[in-house]
């Protein structure tokens, strides 16, 4: 999964320009990044980048400022009261105007496709405007819960003064606090509310920050975390202290009450998005949202159908090279070992239950992260040529997120604000965490997924800062799931022998990557049944639980994201079934010209764009090498 940012940058960033096609000599990235272009930009079109990125800057500093590099704002935090919400609405409308009103005569290709998408992301930020997400702040994944107690892990600590704008932030946690709760009554009074299946985890989550070891100790708390290294008897962390004790856990305890006994009841029992006041069309621009394309419910929903078929069967494959198979199959009724879901079945419970497959302690299983992590990382040069400076780092999800918080996902860093990446791991109910996830896992979340495809966005310094802000979901979240099968290719220099899987040479590892894949899939089916076809929560729990090895909280945590997050779930398997036929048709088309390397940068060299354009670019890309 990607980052969890505290913000959603869609409709404020452009995505990056395409570049040139690859030369027979590639360049480094540093060659990369100083590239002259063909034609100065378009001044009009200049000045409202410019315009966009300085107001994005100021409205979002604790997403845009480490990115950026740029501490201007750093003692500040996102503004989401109605009114802020509302005037930035506004000033999206009037962006969109003056872009749709430019006139590009003789522009630059570059310049055309950056306003292209520019109209693109401010025209879908309008259609989602009138939904006021806003209104519902908080769920199991999100909120001020979530996000602003692991803030200070990720803030640059480079300057002096780095720490004293820590704390003025520390001074408005209980205004950022006092928006969400402002905005969720809004809702309340709307009509507008989320599932109470995806607010009943958050009470627990919100206490955490105002519980008795904090307020016995104030250091003890996540807020206090950038002052750990100061002299504790300075003024500055007696000061953050003070804050934290009398300001940020009662403004939490605040939170968890208005949760429990405000919100909480009035929140709705049903799951769909399609039953809330926004109703069904809600979903529609989700799903437009998030894979980019015009796909509807029954189309997502069948295409998710075929891929739980296609990765069913080779899953079964798998078991039979497996050391498991062939020993008796204890299940009652059953007989023989040719019965396919039988030996699905039995396979699956060993997995789930065996010690052999489950780690003793966190710091075992985050070792386990970190070992294969270096493994990969010797392997990338094979796959790629342009490869990032920025480092990334294995932690574990904090304690007071990690019970309903995914299986890992990754925090993107920032070089020029001095902050790494990092595979954020959870390593809460260690034995629903097996050991044949890791390789999949860690090719998703550090390399070649989400730290090097945003790390590489990060460091196209030739382009204009506001194209590195984008996160499109199908395009990161395909880019993902495309580079878990990447691990096919690592460690050999064929995959021609059926034997030879790379990482994946353990079937049981091998196993695990199509174990992921299938969980993707089965989303394609639950996301759409959740939401438009009248799935109810235990139905959704039960096809996942049948269909994958996934332990029962993963799915069941799994199912609540799906229910408060319509739409996202969904964008990795269509990303990536995008990206692999963009791969064939360039095999296919370029034959032993085919340059693998060079396809991957291409993918990559133009940031977390939509999928029509990935595609017409890697078309053009084709056609350039023949």
């Amino acid at each position: 999964m990607n980052r969890l940012t505290p913000i959603v940058l869609l409709a404020l960033a452009l995505p990056l320009t395409s570049v040139s096609p690859a030369a027979p000599a590639r360049p480094t990235l540093a060659q990369a990044r100083n590239q002259p272009q063909d034609q100065a930009p378009n001044p009009a079109l200049l000045a409202l980048m410019d315009e966009i990125l300085e107001a994005t800057h100021e409205r979002f500093p604790e997403s845009v400022g480490p990115t950026l590099g740029d501490d201007t704002y750093n003692d500040r935090l996102t503004d989401n009261s109605p009114a802020a919400v509302g005037a930035w609405t506004q000033r999206q409308a009037h962006w969109l105007e003056r872009a749709r009103s430019l006139d590009l005569t003789g522009a630059s290709d570059e310049d055309t496709l950056n306003r292209d998408l520019l109209v693109y992301q401010l025209d879908l930020a309008l259609r989602l405007a009138p939904l006021h997400r806003e209104q519902m702040p908080v769920t199991t994944m999100g909120g001020p819960q979530i996000w602003l107690p692991q803030l200070g892990d990720r803030v640059p600590l480079t300057r002096p003064h780095h720490r004293a704008d820590w704390v003025r932030r520390l001074e408005q946690v209980p205004n950022a606090i006092g928006d969400a709760i402002d905005q969720m009554r809004a809702g309340l009074e709307a009509g507008r509310v989320p599932p109470r299946v995806v607010i009943e985890p958050t009470i627990e989550q919100a206490m955490a920050q105002a519980s008795s070891s904090i307020r016995t100790d104030p250091a003890n708390s996540p807020f206090y975390a950038p002052m750990r290294s100061l002299d504790q008897n300075s003024e500055l962390a007696k000061e953050a202290q003070a804050i934290i004790r009398e300001r940020v856990v009662p403004a939490y305890l605040e939170l968890a009450l208005f949760l429990q006994n405000e919100y909480l009841p009035a929140c709705r029992d049903t799951t769909a998005i399609s039953d809330s006041i926004d109703g069904e069309s809600a979903y529609d621009l989700a799903l437009k949202e998030h894979t980019t394309l015009d796909l509807t419910a029954d189309q997502v929903h069948r295409i998710g159908l075929d891929e739980v078929a296609r990765i069913k069967a080779e899953m079964m494959e798998v078991i039979r090279r497996s050391d498991w198979y062939g020993q008796p199959i204890n299940i009652e009724g059953v007989s023989t070992a040719e019965d396919d879901a039988a030996v699905f079945a039995a396979f699956v419970q060993y997995l789930r239950t065996d010690e052999r497959f489950y780690f003793d302690q966190p710091e075992d299983l985050l070792n386990a992260y970190r070992s294969i992590s270096k493994v990969i990382d010797a392997e990338m040069p094979k796959l790629f040529g342009l490869l990032p400076r920025l480092p990334y780092g294995v932690r574990a999800i904090p304690d007071f997120a990690a019970p309903a918080a995914p299986t890992a996902f990754y925090y993107s860093g920032s070089l020029k604000g001095g902050v790494p990446g990092y595979f954020m791991a959870n390593t809460h109910a260690l034995d629903q965490r097996p050991a044949y996830d890791i390789v999949a896992l860690t090719l998703h979340e550090a390399v070649p997924g989400h730290h090097h495809q945003i790390a590489i966005t990060q460091e196209l310094d030739r382009v204009h800062p506001l194209r590195r802000l984008t996160w499109t979901t199908a395009f990161g979240e395909g880019w993902g799931l495309y580079a878990e099968r990447l691990g096919l290719e690592m460690g050999q220099d064929t995959i021609d022998d059926a034997v030879d899987r790379g990482l994946y040479a353990d079937p049981y590892d091998d196993f695990g990557r199509l174990n992921f894949e299938m969980w993707r899939a089965m989303r394609l089916v639950v996301d759409t049944g959740l939401h438009t076809k009248g799935w109810s929560r235990q139905k959704a729990i039960d096809y996942m639980l049948a269909n994958a090895a996934l332990t029962e909280t993963n799915v069941k945590n799994e199912v609540d994201r799906y229910i408060g997050w319509p739409g996202q779930a969904t964008a990795y398997k269509i990303g990536q079934l995008k990206i692999l036929e963009l791969r064939t048709r360039a095999e296919n088309a370029l034959g032993e010209r085919f340059d693998i390397r060079a396809f991957h940068d291409t993918v990559l060299d133009s940031g977390s764009i939509p999928l029509p354009v990935l595609e017409a670019k890697i078309d053009r890309w084709i056609e350039s090498q023949r």
